[in-house]
């Protein structure tokens, strides 16, 4: 048998993307992530993500907020160790202070400081732009592309790699944007659902798909090659 590539939906039966989702969602419930008040917050919130959870995000994000600095220019305006001091929750804060310091820059000298314009551009460019950046790969680009921006661009993590894997779409091999258009190949082109699927992804993974994974509470059992094996 020939080895499956990246896009090919015909190996696992007849499970679809679709499939999946609807099972998380019916399971979960909606997510109504990202949770921001504001685009920036998401941008923000992407860069502080990197190499941490949720929960230390949101202590550097409520620092900002009670400093008041949610915003292009007051960025710009801190002191470098004054934001460092902030963020720190987040963890690796020297790392991404300095990277916040250098993606205001960028808006301020590219935007006129105004990430809606930044954001209005079509994605093609608008990805590229965003990983010419310092401290931006693809996933924290997605992230801001999707969550910020409302554009149609799915977004890869290690918990999509682990479904998936575990699933047995993915064999392991893929890169990041083989991974990227095969959901996107496979998937109706909806903002929303490419937002809510994430979303679902992230607490699936936190809730029952662990490293080390319940397979015996998980609602996607009965279509994961793991929990098959590992159920017998």
């Amino acid at each position: 048998m020939p080895p499956k590539q990246p896009g090919d939906m015909t190996a696992h039966h007849n499970l679809t993307l679709t499939d999946i989702y609807t099972t998380l969602h019916h399971h979960y419930g909606p997510q109504n992530w990202w949770p921001a008040d504001s685009p920036f917050e998401v941008v923000l919130g992407a860069f502080l993500t990197q190499n941490t959870n949720w929960r230390n995000v949101e202590q550097a994000i409520a620092n900002l907020k009670q400093a008041r600095v949610l915003s292009c220019q007051a960025i710009l305006s801190l002191e470098q160790s004054d934001l460092e001091q902030l963020i720190r929750p987040a963890g690796f804060f020297r790392q991404k202070a300095e990277r916040l310091k250098r993606f205001c820059q960028h808006l301020e000298h590219r935007h006129q400081g105004q990430l809606s314009t930044m954001l209005q551009q079509k994605i093609a460019p608008l990805r590229q732009e965003l990983l010419s950046l310092k401290g931006i790969g693809p996933e924290t680009a997605d992230s801001i592309l999707l969550y910020a921006g409302d554009h149609l661009s799915f977004v890869i993590d290690a918990y999509t790699n682990r479904v998936f894997q575990r699933l047995g779409i993915l064999g392991g091999n893929e890169t990041y944007e083989q991974a990227r258009n095969l959901f996107m190949a496979n998937l109706p082109g909806d903002v929303q659902l490419y937002n809510e699927y994430h979303a679902l992804i992230v607490i699936h993974c936190k809730d029952v798909c662990k490293k080390l994974p319940k397979c015996s509470d998980c609602p996607c059992q009965s279509l994961c090659h793991y929990a098959q094996k590992n159920l017998i």
